[in-house]
């Protein structure tokens, strides 16, 4: 039987983001996450299991994103001018967590992440921040060259690791607001979509109220 309403969208989740604790590195080797900073596999509510592992943390700094994938077979596709399109993870944050809105406002922001297409040779990683779809409002434009990123990639996959800082996250305010509304996708050419809620069928580049809320903790 086909299910037409998964049932991550029944439902409004609200998780820990941890503090990051000690120097915030950002080399690629993400053997410095542990399952502290480990993003809730939300997918098993579905039946589906996660490919690949994502982690998230904050510090007053910002925020710190890093994902694992392997068993990949195919070669990287990475074009930041198509950033959507082949593997990439993209981020969605709204720093005042308004979930009843249903269309963006100006602390609601996109962010994408690629593993390869960058420098020279195009083999660098990529970061960006894009517009999201039928917004209210806009937030304010950032200098992406401010997003730190950096991936390691190894035959059968990649890690990669991303730093945020808080002068890219529009209305960032971890003490007066320790709620967000935090959303990931993350999509490769041999998995497919691993997502935080729901998928492009429910319309998570459009509609904020289908993220989920993540709790400033020092835990």
């Amino acid at each position: 039987m086909t299910v037409l309403v998964p049932n991550r969208f029944l439902f409004s989740f609200e998780f820990a983001l941890a503090r990051w604790k000690g120097p915030a590195v950002i080399d690629g080797d993400v053997s410095k996450w542990s399952d502290r900073e480990a993003l809730p596999k939300l997918g098993e509510i579905d039946g589906t299991s996660d490919f690949a592992d994502v982690w998230a943390c904050w510090d007053e700094c910002g925020l710190y994103v890093a994902c694992r994938v392997t068993e990949k077979k195919r070669p990287l596709r990475c074009d930041p001018r198509k950033f959507w399109l082949g593997d990439n993870l993209r981020l969605c944050t709204d720093t005042r967590d308004t979930r009843t809105v249903k269309r963006a406002t100006r602390f609601c922001q996109q962010f994408y992440f690629l593993p390869a297409g960058g420098g020279n040779d195009g083999k660098q990683a990529v970061a960006g921040a894009a517009k999201i779809q039928r917004a209210r409002e806009e937030a304010p434009p950032i200098q992406a060259e401010k997003i730190v990123v950096v991936s390691v990639v190894e035959p059968g996959g990649y890690s990669l690791e991303a730093h945020l800082p808080a002068e890219c996250l529009n209305g960032f305010d971890p003490v007066d607001h320790p709620r967000m509304g935090f959303y990931y996708i993350l999509e490769d050419g041999d998995h497919g979509q691993q997502y935080l809620t729901v998928s492009d069928d429910l319309n998570w580049h459009v509609d904020p109220s289908t993220w989920s809320t993540a709790r400033l903790t020092d835990r």
